[in-house]
Formats: C-alpha cells, structure tokens, sequence
C-alpha cells in the first residue's frame, strides 16, 4: 500500500465550538492505483485530501505513507514529504502570474539544491509530458484555463512523486478542457502514477479505476445511495484556503 489511513478523525474548533469533520475513515490506496474520492460540499472530502497530502494533521487516528508513520513527523520532514512525495493540482492553479511555464514548473525545484541547468532540463520534461513542450515561455496570463491547469500537473508530477492530489481539478475549466485534463491523468496514471482525485463531480470521479463517497464525515459503503447535499459549514473551506496561503508564502 502506498497509503494508509486507519480511524482518522478531524475535528475544528469556531469560537467556543467543537465542529466534526471527519468521522472514523479508513483508507487504503495501493501503489499505482487511480482513486476518486467524491461528496458535497461540506462532506469532508477536502479535509481529507489535506491529511492525505501533509498540509493538515488529524485529531487523531493513524497515517501510514509508504510504510511511514507521517503523523509522528515534525514540521520540517513532513515540508519534505511533501515537497519530494506528493504533487498536488488545485482547482484554481496557484501558478504565479509574473513568471513564466518553465518558471511556475521549476519552483519546487529550488528547494533540492539541483542545479539552474537540472532544473530547467527537469522543467521541460514535465511540460512535454503534459503536451506543452510549445509554450515554456508563456505566462500564466497568456494561456487558457486547460493549459494553466497542464502547467500546474507539470509543476506537481516535476519531482517524480509517489502521489499525486488532485482537488476539484477541472472545477475552473469547460467540458472541453476538462476532458483534456482528465485524459492526462488517465495518460499519467498508466505511466505508474498514483492518483488520489477530490470531486463532487460523478462523470469526472467515472474516469477513476475506483471510487468511495463522504457524506459528514463519513465514507458511505454504498455508491448506488444519492448524494444529498448537507446543511453548508465554512469551517473546512476557511481551513483550507488558510492551508494554501500558508503553503504559497513558505515557497516564495
């Protein structure tokens, strides 16, 4: 298993407030694998992915990742685990808008001591990889809502991770560009990749070899039961954009 959750539980405090957000998941993911977890809004799954990607801790329960226990793991070696063993593709690219693809591509490059000329030779193969070998020197505000999103995976998949995290992926994006992107994931995942995909999205989470569903906090063992969608805490949204803010103004 390249992943394993064991009784995973989330809780967040507003004011004087206990609110639960992840009740008792479980979770394996093997080496290889393509799995899309689904839910709505306000389910959870977001607060799993950040678990599952380092940029959270739970309340408690166990998390195992590549036989590691990250949990145990002090703040510096897990910025390392997710620098060398994760990527991660947000719905909204995060790329920085002054520099260029190969730039946006190289960033996570800095921070392993390789070389100005490694890093530019790792750069361009993530993006001809993705399709984009044609615009390493476009900035962000030169390309569409696909290729910014292709730039994105380029800069996620650059170190070779042993996971990749997607959330929402093609949440900002047409159908058609959509369909792009979740072709390259299929194209990555046969390459060996390990894609762990956040969506509310039933036709994206088709695209996976395998799919669970949250609903409050909980993983439901049946996926024929509908989706409702629950009463809306901002609890886990504010959470998670604080996460991203603080992950963005530690790499720059």
């Amino acid at each position: 298993m390249i992943l394993e959750l064991k009784n995973i539980y989330k809780d967040y405090i507003q004011g004087k407030m206990t609110v639960p957000v992840l009740n008792n998941i479980s979770l394996s993911v093997e080496k290889g694998e393509y799995l899309a977890i689904m839910g709505p809004s306000g389910s959870g799954k977001t607060t799993l992915m950040n678990i599952i990607g380092c940029l959270d801790r739970p309340t408690s329960g166990e998390y195992l990742l590549d036989g590691e226990d990250v949990l145990s793991y002090k703040d510096k070696a897990l910025s390392d685990v997710r620098l060398k063993s994760i990527g991660f593709v947000f719905q909204s690219f995060y790329l920085l808008s002054r520099q260029s693809a190969l730039d946006n591509v190289s960033l996570p490059l800095i921070y392993s001591g390789m070389s100005k000329k490694e890093r530019k030779e790792k750069a361009l193969q993530a993006l001809e990889r993705v399709g984009l070998a044609d615009r390493v020197d476009f900035k962000p505000t030169q390309l569409s809502g696909g290729q910014k999103q292709r730039v994105a995976i380029a800069r996620a998949i650059v170190n070779n991770p042993k996971i990749l995290l997607a959330d929402e992926p093609t949440g900002a994006l047409d159908s058609k560009s959509g369909q792009q992107i979740m072709e390259l994931f299929q194209k990555l995942n046969d390459e060996g990749v390990t894609v762990v995909m956040i969506t509310h999205d039933a036709d994206i989470a088709g695209f996976a070899q395998r799919r669970i569903l949250i609903r409050d906090g909980q993983i439901v063992p049946d996926l024929s039961q509908p989706i409702f969608q629950p009463q809306h805490t901002d609890a886990e949204t504010k959470a998670q954009e604080a996460i991203v803010e603080k992950e963005a103004t530690q790499q720059l």
